[in-house]
């Protein structure tokens, strides 16, 4: 079972830029991948960004260029990370952290970022 622990959310202008954190514990060590996902009212959860354990990436096209996602293992914890840069209105949404040791997967809570035009 892995425990997911989210931060960083919070309300910035339009060109602004945010970093999102997450925290992985419980069964850390089995983890493959970490990712971010976002939904906005009235719409589907989607993918913002995805990280494989050996590095490999993935991303929306609407966020191609502006955010960034990365993670470090240190003490047996994993943490990832979405560095958001060039924040734009259509960016707002809840977003979620998402991790999968093998077939199972299990998210976060859920941190609320909200863009200003």
């Amino acid at each position: 079972q892995v425990q997911l622990e989210e931060s960083g959310g919070g309300l910035v202008q339009a060109g602004g830029s945010l970093r999102l954190s997450c925290a992985a514990s419980g069964s850390s060590s089995s983890i493959d991948v970490m990712g971010w996902y976002r939904q906005a009212p009235g719409t589907q959860r989607e993918l913002v960004a995805s990280m494989t354990s050996g590095g490999s990436t993935k991303y929306a096209d609407s966020v191609k260029g502006r955010f960034t996602i990365s993670r470090e293992r240190v003490n047996a914890k994993n943490t990832v990370y979405l560095q958001m840069m060039g924040l734009k209105p259509e960016d707002t949404a809840v977003y979620y952290c998402k991790v999968n040791v093998g077939t199972f997967a299990s998210w976060g809570q859920g941190t609320q970022v909200t863009v200003s035009s």
